[in-house]
């Protein structure tokens, strides 16, 4: 059938709103509670460390705000190592080079697409004085986390969990965002559940929360006036933002059913295609599906080269490549994206350590360091792509989405 453009943007994942919001919105503002205190940041906190399982949960402005002082909890200091996720946002990283810290990032494995703890096993090896290790969860797909923890505990290395992305997402029965000495969760406005912003600290430490929560308010001290004896942030979260997260935390499981089926149908469509989905382990993990993902088979990659900011590929019968797919869909007004970009080969961290599994690795231009050692999350970020994701997308809109994909083999 002749292909045509979509009339209206297939998005890769946009909020998706329903009436509760509106209506605690409006609750703050009538009430006149608009600022950083209010019934809708109690509630959010109280929901969010109900439906994960944590002790505590402290609102802040974003996840990255939250992540910042969970580096600040572990105490990193400038000078400090910390092992970290390669294949990740940005976010996960920052923070650690807030406080001071050099981040040693870990190769990623196929199983998951998360760290990969053979690698985390070695790093440890190599830098054992590393006292703290940031670990994601990509794409809402748990890490091999129980296997992390364990690592990080043998070597007495404070854990902090990335859950930004997998909020609702378990892994052995039990709900990320809890594994962690300290956990972070998102509502930026693509994730599963949204305030438009705003992010959550989680922890079983009151201890932790009541620092967190203090350092959030410009460290404010108990006096009379504004008496300050540690440095301090604003990033406590908006009485108006918590009441968008308020209302949309009843429609958390429902979202992650739309997103499964979304991945299940891309499955299904896509099976024919020399392509996988973003890899999990059934028996062990239940992923909240918030991105659907796919890699082309080795012998069915096509050529393609990338600079820092523009990519080529040609066209091969029966090839394809992530650059093709992604004009593509948008040639036909669809929004995909490609991997997140390894961050050991991100220009600001290239002389950054990096750790495979296979021993001590270094910054990479495609999928393989020097020795022929494989870089997995390189070989991820050259043949994967994330594909339109959006719940409000119809069943039939995505077939169509498949059908451009095929196009491209």
């Amino acid at each position: 059938m002749e292909l045509k453009p979509f009339d209206k943007k297939v998005w890769l994942a946009t909020p998706t709103m329903h009436s509760e919001e509106l209506a605690f919105m409006e609750e703050a503002y009538k009430t006149n509670w608009m600022s950083t205190v209010g019934e809708n940041i109690n509630e959010v906190e109280r929901l969010s460390a109900e439906y994960v399982g944590t002790k505590y949960a402290v609102g802040l402005s974003a996840g990255t705000a939250a992540l910042h002082l969970a580096m600040k909890l572990a105490g990193i200091k400038k000078g400090d190592k910390v092992f970290c996720s390669d294949v990740t946002f940005a976010a996960t990283v920052n923070p650690i080079v807030y406080e001071g810290g050099i981040p040693v990032f870990i190769d990623t494995e196929y199983d998951t697409w998360n760290m990969d703890p053979v690698a985390l096993k070695k790093a440890f090896e190599i830098y054992p004085e590393v006292k703290v290790c940031v670990v994601a969860n990509l794409y809402g797909t748990p890490a091999k986390l129980d296997e992390i923890r364990e690592i990080c505990d043998r070597h007495g290395a404070v854990l902090i969990e990335d859950a930004a992305e997998s909020l609702g997402a378990t892994y052995k029965g039990r709900e990320t965002g809890t594994f962690g000495d300290y956990n972070v969760i998102s509502f930026n406005g693509n994730k599963i559940i949204t305030g438009s912003s705003g992010g959550m600290l989680l922890t079983d430490d009151l201890g932790a929360a009541n620092k967190a929560r203090k350092w959030s308010t410009q460290s404010r001290e108990n006096a009379p006036w504004y008496q300050h004896e540690e440095i301090g942030y604003n990033y406590r979260m908006s009485n108006v933002i918590a009441g968008v997260v308020r209302g949309q935390f009843k429609y958390l499981d429902e979202h992650i059913a739309l997103k499964k089926k979304i991945y299940m149908r891309y499955k299904e469509g896509l099976e024919d295609l020399p392509v996988k989905m973003n890899p999990y382990d059934e028996k062990t993990m239940e992923p909240n599906f918030w991105l659907s993902c796919m890699i082309i088979d080795e012998d069915a990659f096509g050529k393609q080269v990338r600079s820092d900011d523009k990519a080529l590929y040609i066209k091969e019968a029966g090839k394809s490549t992530p650059t093709e797919i992604l004009e593509t869909l948008a040639k036909y007004n669809a929004e995909g994206r490609p991997i997140w970009k390894p961050m050991h080969a991100q220009p600001i961290f290239r002389m950054n350590p990096f750790i495979t599994k296979d021993g001590n690795g270094r910054a990479s231009t495609n999928a393989y360091i020097e020795g022929g050692i494989k870089d997995v999350g390189m070989d991820i970020f050259e043949r994967g792509l994330c594909l339109p994701s959006d719940i409000k997308m119809t069943e039939e809109e995505q077939n169509k989405v498949i059908e451009i994909v095929k196009s491209c083999f």
